[in-house]
């Protein structure tokens, strides 16, 4: 099964998870594994992923130092916090921080909140190292050769150079709940739609930003709902409640489609449930979005609000 997306997710929208992702464009296919989807994988620490040393509060970002240029053969994996909660199995889906790391600089590559199902394995082996057969609560140290992430091609969307090493640091922080916004009754931002596809305007109320994930449905539609993992495809304008300004938004071009488990949390259950044909407006707050951590992300730590007219769903291909 191939996940990626149809179209590259623009990054207001788009998720870590489709960076972790093996068969997107530029990425090997993933290779069938000898063992059964539940069995845990074997992988060992070793040399590189000890001598990697991470600091920084457990679910927020780390920082990562170890030799460069670092240049491993084999995955390896360390665990740096051990957790006490229960062991992740196959078929969980789990909240993760996903922090990677350049083996050639030492740099940081990225850093985001994402959600991994453990045993997935349309998702690179490397990330699920991470999360594999491991306490709730335990971050993990993964060294990551080209083989077992973005082989020969690199991906230059985020800086991995062809055949470079990558150190993984993942914070394992809970199994995922369904994500279902409240309703929204008050402060609810203003709409107006524009005529002949142009650009709605979404007015904020001079408030707080909400401290709740809730939803407001404008207009319910009549077509088949939205199921969880679906691709949907639709317009959306995005607005950030901190700085009052859209950025981003499909109005004014082609719809954009995504699969609703491969976008952040807060907008992909925003979809589910829905059907074809209706207009939404929903506050997601930081920790459903890009995080608390306002270094991390360009958006983090900012409450986002999200126009959305849905206008067809389909099914993932098997």
């Amino acid at each position: 099964m191939n996940r990626a997306l149809r179209r590259a997710a623009p990054v207001a929208v788009a998720s870590v998870a489709a960076l972790l992702l093996a068969g997107c464009a530029g990425s090997p296919e993933p290779t069938a594994s000898e063992t059964p989807a539940a069995a845990c994988m074997d992988v060992s620490s070793g040399e590189l992923s000890d001598g990697v040393t991470v600091e920084g509060e457990f679910a927020a970002v780390p920082t990562a130092t170890f030799t460069t240029p670092l240049e491993a053969d084999e995955l390896e994996r360390t665990i740096a916090i051990e957790g006490d909660g229960d062991e992740t199995e196959a078929g969980d889906p789990i909240n993760a921080i996903v922090s990677a790391f350049s083996g050639t600089s030492g740099e940081q590559v990225f850093s985001q909140p994402a959600t991994i199902t453990a045993g997935d394995e349309t998702v690179f082996e490397a990330f699920r190292a991470g999360i594999d057969c491991v306490p709730i609560g335990t971050r993990t140290v993964t060294v990551a050769p080209a083989s077992t992430l973005y082989g020969d091609t690199g991906n230059e969307t985020i800086g991995v150079a062809p055949g470079e090493t990558v150190v993984i640091v993942v914070d394992v922080v809970e199994v995922q709940e369904a994500l279902t916004p409240s309703e929204w009754t008050e402060d609810v931002p203003e709409v107006t739609f524009g005529e002949d596809g142009a650009a709605p305007t979404v007015t904020l109320p001079d408030t707080a930003p909400p401290a709740e994930y809730q939803m407001k449905v404008l207009e319910e539609g009549d077509g088949a709902e939205v199921a969880a993992g679906d691709t949907v495809t639709l317009q959306y304008q995005g607005t950030s409640w901190d700085t009052k300004e859209v950025f981003d938004q499909s109005y004014g071009g082609d719809p954009a489609q995504f699969a609703t488990d491969q976008v952040i949390q807060g907008f992909g259950g925003a979809l589910v449930g829905q059907k074809v044909g209706t207009k939404l407006i929903v506050t997601i707050p930081p920790q459903y979005a890009y995080g608390t951590d306002a270094a991390a992300h360009a958006l983090g730590g900012q409450t986002l609000v999200f126009l959305v007219e849905i206008e067809d769903t389909a099914a993932a291909a098997e």
